[in-house]
């Protein structure tokens, strides 16, 4: 059946990219995938599966800078299908421009969709795996949470945050039975390159670190938390 079967995964930021990439390796490792986008279109994770596979899975509307639906999205997920067994946050948007010419909105959205999405969202699933003390959440940071780039700073800022709450998160759970790490990804073939850095040479597929994601949702030891790993092709 897979190493994930029976399990119960969410994955935010599932309609393209690395979301997508990883929703898919779940559900053929046997998981119940549920995946979220702030918009509906252009096909989803679950038209990469097969009937049988794509019968387990679903995605749903869901922005994850907005409280309310997130909690609604949480609602309707352990409504329906009960507690999450892991929790991928990978929801973002990158914003490339100088600093002086950067907006408060466009700041306040970049950081928003990357860095508060991730604590709303697992602030909504955290409840569920503390009453079973059981759980993996998975936050991708980026190798932009690691060092500075320019034209970039809201997006680096956003991503070094993930580290730091990442971290953080992990030594708060240390004794709950849950796992929280962080994925720093480099050059990967994406939209979101082409976006915050158009000409860049991509190094790896979203597959690689959707990879990286499945191991650390499966055979990764109870005792791997706090690490953010790199992986920059």
């Amino acid at each position: 059946m897979g190493e994930l079967a029976g399990r119960l995964a969410v994955v935010t930021g599932a309609s393209r990219g690395i979301g997508r990439a990883t929703a898919v390796a779940f559900a053929k490792a046997g998981a119940r995938v549920v995946g979220c986008a702030r918009k509906l279109e252009g096909g989803s994770f679950v038209d990469d599966l097969d009937s049988q596979q794509g019968e387990r899975c679903r995605i749903l509307a869901c922005d994850v800078r907005d409280s309310a639906q997130v909690t609604a999205f949480r609602d309707q997920v352990e409504g329906s299908l009960g507690p999450v067994d892991v929790l991928v946050n990978n929801a973002g948007i990158v914003a490339r421009a100088a600093l002086e010419s950067l907006s408060e909105d466009t700041w306040g959205d970049v950081l928003a969709s990357n860095l508060t999405g991730t604590f709303l969202v697992t602030r909504a699933f955290l409840p569920g795996m503390k009453s079973r003390r059981s759980g993996r959440i998975i936050n991708l940071s980026s190798i932009a949470g690691r060092a500075g780039t320019p034209l970039l700073s809201a997006y680096c800022a956003a991503k070094h945050g993930v580290i730091g709450l990442t971290r953080s998160l992990a030594e708060e759970l240390r004794d709950e039975g849950i796992a929280v790490n962080a994925i720093c990804p480099g050059s990967v073939d994406t939209e979101m390159l082409e976006q915050g850095m158009p000409g860049g040479t991509p190094k790896m597929t979203p597959g690689d670190v959707a990879a990286v994601a499945l191991f650390l949702a499966t055979t990764a030891p109870a005792a791997l938390t706090g690490a953010c790993i790199d992986v920059f092709g």
